[in-house]
């Protein structure tokens, strides 16, 4: 269950294949960092169809949805569970710190779910993702790069905010 609900633009595909802008959750920024200093959602070069609206990435990063529209896999990544942008990323789009998750993965571990893989750095990130088909992952809204594409920016919340700074300068 979503407490918050901070300003999230979403790129979603349209039933006829065209890519359109669509603006959801829009209650404002005040509570998180600009647009251009915040997380990029990216896929890569094939874009899975699916919108990326904040329920599809959660169940995506929870791995309640593990397919997109077409059938095709989808495949959640992650950074380390102490990068302050995967702390940012998970209170955003799963309403817990990583540190909150090892339970809910032990119960998934039981129904043969297993957590979503992690790269070492937003670049081992961008590598992944633009060469495997159905990736998802996230990145500062600076670091991303024509290999991928953006289809979410989410806001980091502001007592985060002060902790990413650093990584685009």
């Amino acid at each position: 269950m979503f407490l918050r609900h901070p300003a999230v633009t979403v790129l979603s595909r349209s039933s006829i294949g065209r890519d359109c802008l669509i603006l959801a959750f829009v209650v404002g920024t005040a509570g998180g960092a600009p647009a251009e200093d915040g997380i990029a959602v990216i896929t890569g070069p094939i874009r899975p169809a699916i919108a990326f609206n904040r329920a599809n990435l959660q169940d995506i990063f929870l791995k309640r949805i593990q397919v997109d529209d077409d059938g095709h896999p989808l495949q959640a990544l992650n950074l380390p569970a102490d990068d302050p942008l995967r702390e940012a990323f998970s209170i955003e789009v799963l309403g817990r710190r990583p540190g909150a998750m090892q339970r809910y993965w032990t119960e998934q571990y039981f129904h043969g779910v297993s957590p979503p893989f992690v790269v070492r750095s937003p670049e081992a990130m961008v590598r992944y993702v633009a060469e495997t088909r159905g990736a998802v992952g996230y990145l500062p809204q600076c670091q991303v790069d024509a290999r991928v594409q953006v289809v979410a920016h989410l806001s980091v919340p502001a007592d985060l905010a002060s902790r990413l700074r650093h990584v685009c300068e």
